[in-house]
């Protein structure tokens, strides 16, 4: 079938799903964006952009936007979390005349930035899939509002609680990690007195962890603390309501700057974090899914959007190469999935690591990390970031670890 004339629907207009069709729609394919919500409307929250991320940004023109937008940090630096020493601080190399590799960045800039690249017409809000069928040679979706189309093939791009992986792939049983995540914005004159640098510090203690770094060009900083906590959680939403009293309870005893950071907060959201196992598959015939839909992950490595950027190249770089459509996707699946599966896997483990209680193993993390010799310190360097997924297409790699990591 002509690239020109092959019609894609995706579901979902989140980062992945922009992504997508963006990505989709510069390589000659007819992209239409369904999403559920009427208006796009995202709840403060930072992200990381790694330099497997940027580069493909960078790929479809978002170079300017980018530096205009988001925050180029000069380090990550790990802290212990009642002094503040220093456990590890890893420098971000900016070759001469080289764009910034890593960005820190308000969430809803980036939706804006892949958004506002599209065709508005492209993009149809307020459509709430309902039904999906497949009809052989081409998919039908109905939406709750009435409204119906077709295409040469779905991509399911709805995140977390996906309702395309469930027509596809049937119920899942998510299972409560015992952590749950406060996040907010702090107005950055607000904490003007800590005199920050940019950086993105990580804060780690038994039991928790804390995160923050600045967004929106540097006029806010945003933070996120991982906590314990036992129980059956049921909730797992980005958009509920947090009690600040409750969080600045969790961390009084910790370091002043943690504390003068949560003292400058007006409210905070919350959620419980819920472990999946890697999908056995992603493709049914016409129908295949992206990002968070496909590969959930914990927010232990900042690697949940750059996965879904990555799997939008990938895709689109096998269909170009491809003259039938589910062969094309076979291929995706088979390039994506053992990359993002143990992606999930480390993501998991550094829970673990974060949140040592104090004793032995976790002065051998520290004694680590201050030496560099940890493997999965370097791991992250190599495998993660350098990782190409546009060209993965034409090369086959896989992007996974080394057998040693």
């Amino acid at each position: 079938m002509p690239k020109m004339r092959a019609s894609i629907a995706v579901v979902g207009g989140g980062i992945g799903g922009l992504a997508a069709a963006l990505t989709l729609l510069r390589a000659g394919f007819d992209v239409q964006v369904y999403e559920q919500v009427p208006v796009k409307r995202e709840v403060g929250a930072g992200i990381v952009l790694t330099p497997n991320a940027t580069r493909l940004l960078y790929r479809l023109g978002l170079r300017d936007k980018m530096l205009a937008m988001g925050v180029a940090i000069e380090a990550f630096r790990q802290r212990r979390w009642q002094d503040g020493r220093t456990l590890m601080r890893t420098a971000v190399a900016q070759p001469a005349g080289e764009p910034p590799a890593y960005y820190t960045s308000h969430r809803a800039d980036v939706l804006a930035l892949l958004g506002n690249a599209l065709p508005a017409e492209c993009v149809h809000a307020g459509h709430k899939l309902v039904a999906l069928t497949d009809r052989g040679n081409r998919a039908e979706l109905q939406f709750e509002n009435g409204a119906h189309t077709e295409a040469d093939f779905v991509i399911g791009a709805d995140g977390i609680h996906s309702t395309v992986r469930g027509i596809l792939l049937g119920a899942e049983k998510p299972r409560y990690t015992g952590c749950i995540a406060y996040r907010g914005l702090v107005p950055m004159e607000r904490v003007a007195h800590l005199d920050l640098p940019v950086e993105s510090q990580l804060w780690l203690g038994p039991g928790a962890h804390f995160v923050h770094y600045p967004v929106q060009a540097g006029k806010l900083l945003n933070f996120a603390c991982l906590v314990d906590r036992e129980g059956n959680w049921t909730k797992e939403s980005w958009t509920e309501p947090g009690d600040v009293a409750e969080v600045r309870a969790r961390f009084a005893d910790w370091h002043p700057q943690v504390r003068a950071i949560l003292d400058a907060l007006d409210d905070t959201f919350t959620w419980g974090l819920f472990d999946r196992a890697p999908l056995p598959r992603w493709s049914v015939n016409r129908v295949t899914l992206l990002g968070d839909a496909a590969h959930p992950m914990l927010p232990f490595m900042a690697q949940g959007a750059a996965q879904a950027i990555e799997d939008a190249a990938t895709l689109a770089a096998v269909l170009e190469r491809s003259d039938d459509i589910v062969e094309g996707l076979r291929r995706y699946e088979a390039l994506r999935l053992p990359r993002t599966a143990a992606i999930q896997s480390t993501a998991a483990g550094n829970k673990i690591r974060n949140h040592l209680p104090d004793g032995p193993e976790q002065d051998a993390r520290d004694k680590a990390m201050a030496t560099r010799d940890a493997s999965w310190v370097i791991g992250a360097s190599l495998w993660v970031y350098r990782h190409d997924a546009f060209a993965a297409a034409e090369t086959g790699a896989l992007g996974t670890p080394p057998a040693a990591i």
